[in-house]
This record gives C-alpha cells, sequence and structure tokens, in this order.
C-alpha cells in the first residue's frame, strides 16, 4: 500500500486492474521482456565486444569508449555535436553503459518501470538528437527513425504496469506502490 500526501493509504493499482484481457497483458509483458533484451544485448555487446556490433578489441572491457567512440564518429558532426561533446570522455561512457544496463534489467525484471521510461525515453531521445534523420543524406524519413519508435517502447510497460505480468513488478508494486519506483 502506498501512501498519500494526506497521510492515508491508497491502494496499489496492478495490471490486471487496467488491462482487462490476459492475452494482452501476456503481450504487454513479452514486448517488455524483449525491449528489455534489446537494451541488455546492447550493454553486453559493447561490454565484452561479442562481434555484433562491437568487434572484441574495441570493447569496453578492452579499453574501448562505447560512448565516445558513438560521439566522436557521429554526434559531433550533427547539428548539437558541440553539445554532444561535452559526453565524449569516460564518465560519458559509464552513464552510456550504467544507462543500457539499468534499463535492460528494469524492463527484463518488470520492476522500475518508470524509471526505465523515463531514462530510456531520454537516452533515445539523445540519439536521436546526436544524428536526425533529417540531416543524415541516406535516412528513409526526414522524421522519424527507429530511437523514436524505441522511445514510445520503453514508455508503454510502465503506462501499462505490464510488469505484473512475467516479471516481479507485482510483488515489486506491493512493496513501493504506485509511486516512481514502480
Amino acid at each position: 500500500m502506498a501512501t498519500t500526501t494526506a497521510g492515508t493509504r491508497s491502494a496499489t493499482i496492478y495490471q490486471d486492474d487496467i488491462i482487462k484481457s490476459s492475452s494482452a497483458r501476456v503481450f504487454l509483458g513479452l514486448s517488455r521482456i524483449g525491449i528489455g533484451l534489446y537494451f541488455l544485448w546492447a550493454f553486453l555487446d559493447k561490454t565484452f565486444g561479442l562481434g555484433f556490433a562491437t568487434e572484441s578489441a574495441n570493447s569496453w572491457i578492452n579499453g574501448g569508449t562505447p560512448a565516445q567512440g558513438y560521439i566522436n564518429g557521429v554526434a559531433v558532426n550533427g547539428p548539437l555535436g558541440g553539445f554532444f561533446e561535452l559526453f565524449a570522455n569516460p564518465f560519458g561512457d559509464i552513464l552510456f553503459m550504467a544507462g543500457l544496463l539499468g534499463i535492460g534489467v528494469a524492463l527484463v525484471s518488470g520492476a522500475g518501470l518508470k524509471i526505465a521510461a523515463v531514462s530510456g525515453a531520454l537516452l533515445l531521445l539523445f540519439m536521436y538528437l546526436a544524428q536526425p534523420p533529417f540531416a543524415v543524406d541516406a535516412a528513409s524519413n526526414p522524421i522519424l527513425d527507429s530511437h523514436v519508435l524505441e522511445g514510445f517502447l520503453v514508455v508503454i510497460p510502465a503506462l501499462t504496469l505490464s510488469g505484473d505480468t512475467l516479471g516481479i513488478g507485482k510483488w515489486w508494486g506491493g512493496i513501493v506502490g504506485n509511486g516512481w519506483l514502480r
């Protein structure tokens, strides 16, 4: 139970209170896990250089700079390059990697979805602004790219409480209530 500002107890809201279809709840849970694994994979590949987007020699554990590589290679040439240069340092790498890990763990587990929604949408907004499609010659859409769509996807689990299905969200909600830690 959560405590309101007046000091009274309010009932914790669960996913089955707002999403009545059990198949929709399962689909939302699977979608949440899928986008969470997307973030976790990016973290693991950049950390260990599994040879997909990041070669082993460029991995974080081998001295690579995951955020700096992107910023120096792409973002500084974009319309907001000066702003993104602020993050082209080891602290920027730590922020980026902690964000990927935290967002991924929250989405896969189903706990902390509100924080994951805000931080994930903000990370994806920064990635969009670093290289907006209207500033790229080969963009297929001058306004939208995958970062915008993924930004919407990280918010949906928090709005629908999808951590309650196929995750620990229901248990976590019983502990923290409806607040920001939910």
